[in-house]
């Protein structure tokens, strides 16, 4: 919400500097966003008349004028502008002016004339970026008179940061009504009178769909004069709450909305055919909006329609072919409540919305729609004259007022503070809620205007606001801190994202709404759990794994010449499970791409591999028994995917990213990637105190031949059923292929370490081991090499 301060105090002044007026609306609950001058700071700027001008005799785009800047006598200044002429009034800078960006105006020549001062643009002084001519002010604007105070350019605009419960806060009237609340300041609404009916053309309604509109009402006006100019008061109160001035009929529709907080529309008459229709769209029904945007409605969709078509989507956006031109004669005011929920989501569903839907889905006073017209017509007849006819009204389903009880007891307990009664009445009563005393408290019926007050606790939070949260005095907690105990065989949050850094990755955050296509290419998933009411087309579906989140944060860093990515994400991931139902678990996901190691000249530079990621996956497990076992993913290559398995457990799963994937998101090399369930990553075994032996190890190497079928993964885990313990270590040392060897046949060396606690170990009590390790070789199809 975007608001004139000038404006509101009108209605309302609290007598305020502009920042005592910003920090009383934050404390109270409405953020003050922004606060800015309506222009910058320049001095020595007067309102002048030019009085004639004349071709310079030596420049053909200057013109050499005599102005009238109520100094006494006329001033002679040279302009180019393309608009300039006798008669008009514009600001003008006087010799001594200083302009914004420290431009300071003095007496000069130019091409032999002399020049005494400047007639400013708009952008000269800094109030919009239109450069094409004088800033031509009203012909009643006072000669001589400060341009400051003539245009209010002291004044401040402030923006707010609304919540979707003060819905009553996005009018000059619901501000005002909320400041003097706030400050007992005089509250002085809008004097709203009826229109005197000079005409009996009237605009029948009806409302078919009576849930959906609460009440419908319309009034004729003819013979408008459609090109009249709105007035500067209007467009520069429109301007500062953000809003271009178009015509002076779709001006003070906008008006009405922004001093009242009721949006309308205006028809032009003679282009709608017999009674104006509330109703559902029909499905397929077709309407031309006036953003020029043709649109399908959907039949969840409530439209304002004639006997023939639809005219308008309610509450958000009007049609074309009854829109009003400078060629409208005759026009229809419209002021209807919309339920709030008919018209929630039609602004992402339908890809546009209107200051007018920000309203009517957050809720709209109901009692306000004959105020509206009432001002509106008003304002018609002031600007573009024209015979007025009587209102139309149709009624459907309008909200009920709730009533809520407030105890006294309840507010000191929730506030902490004791407020006097007297106080809390006073409060209530100026925030309308009209309090009728009981016995423990108050009983309060909520106005048409605050949909929110539901329940004794947003009663509290009122006068909880308006009291002043600075004057509740603070408290101070006393009692004893208990340092709890961290288990062992848990790591904390912080030391897996710790880890991570230290290999090099950076943190990353993507959203759990996902495009529907990355569920299909990265998990095959053709049956995602779908959102009702997504934020837009490609976050329709909730996500099952991080790898797209992952490629897409790839990908915005490639399009910005980051060759080298090393990212993760810690994040939940959603299922449905066999029975129907939801689950969601705790992923951590990683993506490394590019260069293994940064750029540097003691290395030499290779792209990023299997086994790279595979280091970084095992440094995350260490001190599980992790196996990594050949699998398959829709996601990645067939040949360069594993399974990751802890005590036989699927944990997880890392591979290199599959080459049609590549091709289709336009990745130059080959992606890296592992997502691992958070669990088996924080869950550790607690530490075992194991004493360390005096006696020197034994290493024995030995050498398999077994079918290339046969992984290394598999060798281990046969040589690790042989349980003694005297073997500290086993691992692969050498792979040889080649001559020597019968064709699909490898050969890998281990070496195996033992070691005794007792005594130094002897070829007895090592050969005994060393054939058991050979025995349990030979089950996966290795024999030992000779």
């Amino acid at each position: 919400m975007q608001f004139s301060y000038s404006w509101l105090k009108t209605q309302a002044d609290p007598n305020l500097s502009a920042d005592e007026f910003a920090h009383l609306l934050t404390m109270s609950g409405l953020e003050v966003e922004e606060a800015d001058r309506a222009a910058p700071d320049f001095t020595g700027v007067v309102v002048a008349e030019v009085k004639s001008v004349a071709k310079h005799p030596d420049a053909d785009r200057l013109n050499v004028t005599q102005v009238d800047a109520g100094t006494g006598e006329l001033i002679q200044i040279v302009c180019g502008a393309p608009n300039v002429q006798a008669g008009i009034k514009v600001p003008c800078a006087l010799p001594g002016a200083v302009l914004p960006g420290n431009f300071k105006i003095k007496p000069t020549k130019m091409r032999g004339q002399t020049s005494n001062g400047m007639l400013c643009s708009a952008k000269e002084l800094g109030l919009s970026e239109d450069a094409s001519g004088l800033l031509v002010l009203s012909a009643d604007a006072p000669v001589g008179k400060n341009i400051r105070d003539y245009l209010d350019l002291d004044d401040t605009v402030f923006t707010l940061k609304i919540t979707p419960n003060r819905a009553d806060c996005l009018s000059i009237k619901g501000l005002a009504r909320e400041v003097a609340a706030l400050t007992q300041c005089e509250n002085h609404l809008p004097n709203i009178m009826a229109a005197k009916i000079t005409s009996t053309k009237i605009q029948p309604v009806r409302i078919d769909a009576s849930a959906d509109c609460g009440r419908f009402i319309s009034r004729v006006i003819e013979n408008v004069n459609a090109k009249a100019a709105t007035p500067e008061w209007m467009k520069q109160r429109l301007a500062r709450s953000g809003i271009r001035s178009i015509s002076a009929l779709v001006d003070i529709g906008n008006y009405v909305m922004l001093e009242l907080g009721q949006p309308m529309h205006i028809f032009d008459a003679d282009k709608l055919s017999g009674s104006i229709i509330v109703r559902r769209a029909r499905e397929g029904e077709e309407l031309v909006c006036l953003n020029e945007k043709t649109v399908c409605l959907s039949e969840n969709t409530l439209v304002i329609a004639d006997e023939k078509n639809a005219l308008s989507m309610a509450g958000l956006m009007g049609g074309e072919s009854s829109a009003v031109s400078d060629d409208t004669q005759n026009i229809v005011l419209e002021s209807a409540w919309f339920k709030p929920e008919i018209i929630a989501g039609k602004s992402r569903q339908y890809g546009f919305g209107s200051d007018s839907s920000f309203r009517f889905e957050r809720g709209v006073d109901w009692t306000l729609q004959a105020d509206a017209i009432e001002r509106a017509t008003e304002l018609v007849v002031q600007i573009c004259g024209g015979q007025v006819g009587e209102m139309q009204e149709a009624a459907g389903k309008l909200p009920a007022q709730n009533t809520v009880s407030l105890r006294l007891a309840r507010v000191e307990k929730i506030l902490g503070v004791h407020i006097p009664v007297e106080k809390i009445e006073t409060i209530l009563r100026n925030l309308g809620l009209n309090p009728v005393a009981t016995s423990d408290g108050f009983q309060v019926t909520a106005p048409s205007f605050r949909f929110d007050i539901e329940i004794e606790a947003d009663l509290i939070e009122e006068i909880g606001r308006v009291y002043g949260y600075e004057n509740i005095p603070d408290d101070y907690t006393s009692g004893r801190l208990k340092m709890l105990r961290l288990p062992e065989t848990q790591k904390s949050r912080f030391s897996i994202y710790s880890h991570m850094a230290a290999r090099g990755y950076q943190e990353v955050v993507s959203y759990a709404f996902v495009n529907e296509q990355w569920e299909a290419d990265f998990a095959a998933n053709d049956a995602p759990i779908r959102l009702q009411n997504p934020l837009a087309a490609q976050f329709s579906v909730m996500r099952s794994t991080l790898i797209g989140g992952l490629v897409e944060i790839l990908q915005n860093n490639l399009n910005r010449k980051q060759n080298r990515v090393r990212i993760f994400e810690v994040a939940r991931v959603f299922n449905k499970t066999a029975d129907g139902r939801f689950s969601q678990n705790e992923r951590i996901g990683a993506l490394v791409y590019g260069s293994a190691k940064p750029e540097q000249w003691a290395e030499k530079n290779r792209p990023v591999d299997f086994y790279d990621l595979k280091a970084d996956v095992e440094s995350l497990l260490a001190g599980k028994n992790a196996h990594f076992i050949k699998a398959e993913h829709p996601a990645l290559h067939p040949g360069r995917t594993a399974e990751i398995r802890i005590n036989g457990n699927t944990v997880g799963f890392m591979g290199e990213l599959h080459p049609q994937w590549l091709q289709k998101y336009d990745l130059p090399q080959a992606a890296l990637l592992f997502e691992l369930d958070v669990a088996a990553v924080s869950n550790t075994e607690k530490a075992v105190y194991q004493p360390v032996s005096k006696f020197q190890p034994v290493r024995r190497d030995l050498a398999f031949v077994m079918p290339e079928s046969v992984c290394h993964a598999d060798l281990i885990r046969a040589l690790q059923t042989v349980n003694n313990p005297l073997i500290q270590e086993i691992s692969v040392f050498d792979v040889y292929r080649g001559t020597g060897l019968p064709e699909g046949m490898k050969s890998i060396a281990v070496k195996v370490i033992l070691q005794g606690f007792d005594t130094t170990l002897t070829d007895a009590e090592v050969e005994p081991v060393m054939a058991e390790l050979v025995k349990a070789a030979e089950t996966t199809g290795a024999v030992l090499r000779a």
